[in-house]
């Protein structure tokens, strides 16, 4: 029987394979493998000349092969790291990206209470609630999705972490919230794609819950919705912040400050397009 190929061959062979579908074919190739051997990616780096076994081999060009077609590697090996936190996710959610990670850093610059209230709303896998439930463990989480199965991964990702101090609630948008409840902060990743959006038919984005990915026409129906209801449930002088597409920076600015909100700022990816914007709110004490 001819030996099985070391780890070497295999992933210069993923490597080929995937790249034409990946913009990172080896790391794609390096983590599917380290999943499949049950590894860590430094162990694959040690033993290059190890051969797995025909079993793994077959498992792992099986992977491949799906992420050839588009799959995310999230969805293949059920986990993604987002603000070095160790995240299950599955085909409920949206893979949690690293440009979210910049809405987390902008709002944690904020000068609020020690103890402030904070909301998540559309919290997905959970990932910027239990960012900030980390870094500030006296602040008191929200999280609200409309999606059963979404809010139930959060729940397990948050007792994986051991972060007991984080109220999950199901409904869409502020819908489940008691109508006096007020907040310090205000922060959301919501659907912001256009509906006839041609990269929705691409890649990754095919195999992700369409409901958090499509906004209306111009992508900015939701963002509309959450800004309108933030006056009801933010505390005076409270910020409200906002990720969306690369392109729609200047719109959303527009649409707070229209909305009185002032001190509007934003975020910058590494790519230098906004891609999270905020405001602190108007006083409202006397509304």
């Amino acid at each position: 029987m001819s030996p099985t190929p070391d780890i070497r061959t295999l992933l210069e062979r993923a490597r080929t394979d995937l790249a034409s579908r990946s913009d990172a074919p080896l790391l794609d190739a390096q983590v599917l493998l380290a999943h499949t051997l049950g590894r860590e990616l430094s162990w694959l780096y040690a033993h290059p000349e190890y051969h797995p076994d025909t079993a793994q081999c077959n498992d792992f060009d099986n992977l491949v092969a799906r992420r050839r077609d588009g799959e995310p590697v999230a969805h293949l090996t059920g986990r993604r790291e987002f603000w070095s936190l160790p995240l299950a996710v599955d085909a409920s959610t949206l893979v949690p990206r690293p440009e979210t990670e910049h809405l987390v850093e902008a709002v944690l610059a904020l000068e609020l209470p020690n103890d402030a209230k904070v909301l998540d709303l559309g919290c997905g896998s959970g990932a910027i609630a239990l960012a900030l439930a980390c870094e500030r463990p006296m602040w008191m989480v929200t999280a609200t999705d409309r999606s059963t199965m979404a809010l139930n991964l959060a729940r397990r990702n948050a007792e994986t972490l051991d972060l007991a101090h984080i109220r999950f609630i199901a409904g869409c948008w502020y819908e489940p919230l008691p109508p006096d409840e007020r907040f310090d902060l205000i922060v959301s990743n919501p659907p912001y794609i256009a509906t006839t959006d041609p990269h929705l038919e691409q890649s990754d984005l095919r195999f992700e819950p369409r409901s958090a990915l499509v906004s209306g026409e111009d992508g900015l129906d939701d963002i509309r919705i959450i800004i309108d209801g933030a006056s009801a449930h933010l505390a005076p002088d409270g910020w409200l912040w906002l990720e969306h597409g690369y392109d729609q920076g200047e719109q959303v600015a527009e649409l707070l400050q229209r909305a009185g909100y002032d001190c509007t700022s934003y975020r910058r990816d590494l790519a230098g397009h906004v891609r999270c914007t905020g405001g602190r709110g108007p006083d409202l004490s006397d509304v």
